[in-house]
């Protein structure tokens, strides 16, 4: 008979979560015995940087991807990294080690008393099998829950049920599938279809899962087909529209009375692959102007139901945006040559302008590099200098957590070796996530790390600002040399001075991961 462990191995390997991330513990060791020859284990040194580096993985991939915690403990290191991954609706399965079944109940050390309720509410689905022929149908549930909801799901399993023998049903998992389809029917589309058609000025406001699903192209080709302005949701995670293209607006405020007065003057919003909105400074207001509707389509329901303002269709947002490609005449008027860059501002104190740190990289590096940014004090030097093209090119903490920025970037770079990657983090957002440059050293990750360094925390200063809280303290953090931090981990660094050194450094190759210090001025976000 086969045991638990072998079959979940198999169906693992049938479904492609072959690439593990974790960092084990004594309750994990039993599932990881014997990993069939094609799996491969990313190591990384803290929950938190784990989740991190398999949440990029996973968004760069488009695949659910596999993370093993360790019991309790290391399940709530990961809680503040899952944040981000829930908010990206990240396909995660979070597979944790648990004590022996009998020593559960008396909670013997390292034993995870209500596993499951440890992860809620931030997964879509969490259980404990009841027992340990469950085990590999449970396993196929997290794996299926996880890509169908597009949210994290978790398993905790006893470790004493990875070697007990299960009957012939067990092997029914390894031939399972399950998809979903989101096509409106045909009368969801046709009032859908008179929406668009009877707006006489629409604007569209796109989330990060339209990148995320693969449409930035056909986001792009409906924008030109409607002559409509585009917004990008606020708190974007992923960049959904080429940022300099004529129709670009940028990303919408993440207040609700300056994005009402985004939406002046437009009698349609349509809001594609996002929630109706992740609002962040509380800045009320109406929700949208008078006389203005508002239609959202998403493929997620929990998006839908909750929302607090207009209609919902819940769909496959690429079936909806082919749609309306179909039913809407072509444009007569071109979409015109994209926006120019304009000239990096530069400081006027020691320290390079933010400025002029990303007209750099956009100089230096190729066109096609990935970025993942985690440099908030910095948004809005990054929008005004940044040219970005091509779909996967921007990857930010999805809700706001730190600690994402550099294990997320081993992460995209380990699933897109055929792409430049490039992660550009603050000093401040740089130390929740630090160990991930020993994994990236250890698997030779390309991988460059711009690391920008003003000494405090930029983003905090501007709240401070925004909630009449100047003198806040615990905001300044001197004396930090992440140069010899990187080069400890194994990483090769180098401190920066001036522009020239900073383009001459990134034009160098490199077939490994490097960091680059630079000092910069303090800027605002916005």
């Amino acid at each position: 008979m086969p045991s638990v462990r072998r079959v979940a191995h198999a169906f693992l390997e049938r479904q492609g979560l072959t690439t593990v991330f974790g960092n084990p513990g004594s309750n994990e060791l039993p599932f990881l015995a014997g990993l069939p020859a094609g799996f491969r284990y990313v190591l990384g040194l803290h929950e938190g940087a784990v989740v991190a580096m398999a949440d990029g993985f996973a968004q760069a991939s488009g695949r659910p991807v596999l993370v093993n915690l360790h019991a309790a403990s290391g399940s709530g290191n990961a809680l503040g990294a899952l944040t981000n991954a829930v908010a990206a609706r990240t396909p995660l399965v979070l597979l944790a080690g648990q004590q022996v079944r009998p020593a559960v109940g008396p909670e013997a050390n390292l034993a995870s008393v209500d596993a499951p309720a440890l992860m809620k509410p931030l997964v879509g689905w969490a259980a404990e099998p009841a027992c340990a022929e469950d085990v590999p149908r449970a396993l196929a549930q997290a794996v299926f829950e996880a890509r169908l909801q597009r949210r994290p799901a978790y398993l905790s399993v006893p470790y004493d049920d990875w070697s007990a023998e299960v009957g012939e049903n067990a092997a029914a998992v390894l031939d399972r599938r399950v998809e979903r389809a989101g096509v409106p029917d045909q009368a969801q589309g046709r009032r859908l279809v008179e929406r668009v058609s009877a707006a006489r000025r629409p604007v569209l406001v796109l989330g990060g899962d339209i990148d995320a699903e693969g449409l930035f192209d056909d986001a792009v080709r409906l924008a030109e087909r409607l002559e409509a302005p585009v917004w990008a949701a606020p708190s974007l995670f992923r960049l959904p529209f080429p940022n300099r293209h004529p129709r670009f607006r940028g990303v919408l405020p993440a207040g609700i009375a300056p994005a009402c007065a985004a939406f002046e003057g437009h009698d349609l919003v349509l809001v594609l692959g996002a929630p109706v909105f992740r609002y962040h400074e509380h800045l009320p207001g109406r929700y949208l102007p008078e006389g203005t509707r508002l239609v959202q389509v998403t493929s997620d329901a929990s998006a839908a139901a909750r929302a607090p303002v207009g209609e919902a269709l819940v769909a496959d947002p690429a079936a909806v945006i082919a749609l309306l490609l179909r039913s809407a005449p072509a444009s007569a008027r071109p979409a015109g040559p994209y926006r120019p860059v304009p000239e990096p501002l530069t400081a006027e104190g020691p320290g390079l302008h933010p400025e002029q740190v990303f007209a750099a990289l956009r100089d230096a590096l190729p066109r096609d590099t990935a970025y993942v940014v985690e440099s908030t004090s910095t948004n809005a030097a990054w929008w005004r200098q940044m040219d970005l093209r091509r779909p996967g090119s921007y990857y930010f903490p999805a809700a706001g957590g730190l600690g994402f920025g550099l294990p997320g970037a081993v992460g995209v770079a380990m699933a897109r070796p055929d792409r430049p990657v490039a992660a550009v983090v603050g000093d401040g957002s740089a130390n929740y996530g630090i160990t991930a440059l020993w994994t990236a050293a250890r698997h030779r990750v390309p991988l460059t790390v711009v690391l920008l360094r003003n000494g405090t925390y930029g983003a905090l200063r501007w709240f401070g600002g925004l909630l009449g809280v100047p003198d806040a303290p615990g905001l300044d953090i001197p004396g930090l040399d992440f140069t010899r931090v990187a080069e400890g981990y194994g990483v090769p660094a180098r401190h920066v001075e001036d522009a020239g050194e900073l383009r001459a450094a990134l034009a160098e190759h490199t077939d490994g991961p490097r960091l680059l210090q630079v000092d910069t001025a303090l800027t605002t976000p916005s």
